[in-house]
């Protein structure tokens, strides 16, 4: 990667101040806004650590259930952290998710562990829905601002970072495995402290910072790109290993210590382009700018009659404030108020694709281990297609990320087509599950996982090009809300009853009734046919709704969307060398 050996004459001449300047560079929040996301992913791991919870506290399955509804539901609930970055500063929203997540995981911990009394199931669905929603604050603190700091890169940005976000549940699962050994029930207590000291570590670190024109800003994401990759198969390898032979203590701790050298060597690079701003702004000649003398200023000072003043209407200026929302609304891409981007036609559009697509997809997910046992897939394999689930989402990320700002740079690719051809991608492994055969339940974790994992970049993206940065942090937010709605018509209200019906009848075959047995159980490849018939089918209309959106912005993503930036906030390298240092 061509990482630099020394930082220059001038940084070893006065290293404080060298390191005053990268702390306070953009590219050292970036790096800060990493690993962040990469501790923000704990409601990935609540399948690790349900079972301590219904074991310790004597839950049948449908109170884990509600449990894990409310953790998607806190997840997915980013609207009052959006809300509350529009008017605090970044380090405020870092710290109240901070404290949210160590107070609800915390608490958890507390009553798995027995050290405190038993509380009710409300004290419980609350406790995990305050820790997963602090993931938002993390999102919100991060992810807003690195988008704001480098608006021309923002597809390659978001899949960078939700990339991290997807690798996070890996990421502390080989952390725990090194730390406290084979012990889920710690988990809880790593997942409560890691994170929350992550934000408060870099709760200055990360904040906006003027624009900069950069040539080779892309080149430094792709080498960051590169760097996640390799932290991905070295996780997918580790975790493939620990399965097959088995490691003592001192392997998890050699893997967890990869893992964290591999998380640190964006460092490097950051270090290295702070360093090249540095050697600019030492090697830049100072400009003196001509003495003027100015021997008489002259005021003249204006008679009453002259000076316009404002005029009264406040019927007037009540009835503009409603034609500004309904129908006075700005350009696409720029910055629309949040009633206006709400009622807008174009975030209507994608958030019922976003219902269709992103429901669908975490509706498969959470019945990835129900599939594999109904299709009498052993419980080892069944581990198998989480795993392949959980990396494809991370390529699916990174993919669409990537990919898309390519295309969008070279071609004038729309990014909503790009989200229309993933959405039909997923279509294709949900029909796989619906009628499935020797070994398709592989493919169709690999197609869901990465088509999953590839519309949340899409997403963020579009809602930042059409609607603006101005509130951007609580319009992504809203965004993402159609995700647990989703979940929970096509989980909750669709698969759930039909697998149940299902079970029902094999039980009626059996000449058994529903009192006999504990659990209903469904065995066979009908079990889940007709839920992911409906699922691939909604899916499907959501594919044809972003095609309409593709047609309604084709002639925007045509044009130049990011010439303001470059026009009005821009400044060169060496203009922000400067500003940093002064």
């Amino acid at each position: 990667m061509g990482l630099p050996t020394t930082t220059g004459g001038a940084a070893a001449a006065n290293p404080l101040s060298f390191a005053a300047h990268v702390i306070r560079g953009r590219w050292f929040s970036l790096f800060a806004s990493f690993l962040i996301m990469a501790g923000a992913g704990a409601t990935y791991l609540f399948g690790v650590y349900s079972k301590d919870i219904k074991a310790s506290l004597g839950y049948d399955q449908t109170t884990l259930n509600l449990l894990g509804f409310f953790k998607d539901l806190g997840a997915n609930f980013g609207v009052m952290s959006g809300l509350i970055a529009e008017v605090t500063p970044t380090w405020f929203v870092l710290l109240v998710g901070s404290a949210m997540n160590f107070a609800g995981y915390f608490m958890i911990w507390l009553t798995v562990t027995g050290r405190v009394a038993k509380p009710k199931v409300w004290q419980m669905c609350l406790y995990i829905c305050i820790g997963a929603n602090s993931q938002n604050f993390a999102n919100t603190g991060a992810l807003v601002t690195s988008v704001r700091n480098f608006p021309e890169s923002r597809g390659s940005l978001i899949g960078l970072l939700k990339g991290f976000t997807g690798l996070s549940g890996a990421i502390l699962t080989q952390i725990y495995l090194a730390v406290y050994g084979n012990d889920s029930k710690a988990l809880i207590l790593l997942i409560a402290w890691l994170p929350a000291a992550l934000s408060v570590v870099f709760v200055y670190t990360i904040r906006e910072m003027k624009v900069v024109r950069q040539s080779n800003q892309l080149e430094i994401f792709y080498q960051f790109l590169y760097v996640t990759i390799l932290l991905a198969l070295f996780i997918m390898v580790m975790t493939v290993l620990e399965k097959v032979i088995g490691f003592s203590p001192a392997a998890y701790a050699g893997s967890a210590t990869v893992v964290c050298a591999l998380l640190f060597v964006p460092l490097f690079i950051a270090i290295r382009e702070e360093s090249r701003l540095w050697r600019k702004n030492k090697e830049a000649e100072p400009i003196t700018a001509p003495q003027i003398a100015i021997d008489e200023i002259t005021l003249v000072k204006l008679p009453q009659s002259e000076i316009k003043k404002p005029e009264k209407n406040s019927r007037k200026s009540n009835s503009s404030r409603l034609a500004n929302i309904f129908l006075n609304k700005p350009e696409r891409g720029e910055d629309y108020t949040i009633l206006q981007a709400l009622l807008s036609t174009d975030m209507l559009i994608l958030f019922l694709a976003t219902f269709c697509g992103l429901g669908s997809s975490l509706t498969a997910v959470d019945n990835l281990g129900q599939i594999g046992e109904s299709l009498g897939y052993p419980q080892k394999t069944v581990k198998t297609f989480v795993s392949l689930l959980s990396i494809w989402n991370y390529f699916g990320r990174i993919f669409s990320g990537f990919v898309s700002e390519s295309l969008l740079a070279k071609y004038k690719f729309p990014r909503p087509l790009m989200m229309t051809l993933v959405l039909f991608l997923s279509c294709i492994g949900l029909l796989l599950i619906a009628f499935p055969f020797k070994g398709s339940v592989y493919a169709a974790s690999v197609i869901i996982g990465f088509s999953f994992g590839a519309q949340l970049p899409l997403i963020f993206a579009i809602i930042s090009e059409l609607f603006g940065l101005k509130y951007y942090s609580t319009l992504f937010n809203c965004g993402q809300l159609a995700s647990p709605l989703g979940s929970y018509v096509l989980n909750v209200k669709v698969t759930g009853p039909l697998y149940d019906r299902e079970a029902l009848k094999e039980l009626a075959k059996k000449g058994m009734g529903r009192s006999s047995v504990k659990e209903l159980t469904c065995i066979g490849a009908r079990c889940y046919r007709s839920a992911f018939l409906i699922l691939a089918a909604i899916t499907f209309f959501g594919a044809v709704s972003s095609l309409i959106l593709v047609v309604r912005t084709r002639e925007f993503y045509k044009g130049d969307m990011y010439r303001k930036f470059r026009e009005e906030d821009g400044m060169s390298e060496a203009e922000m060398a400067l500003s940093i240092n002064k």
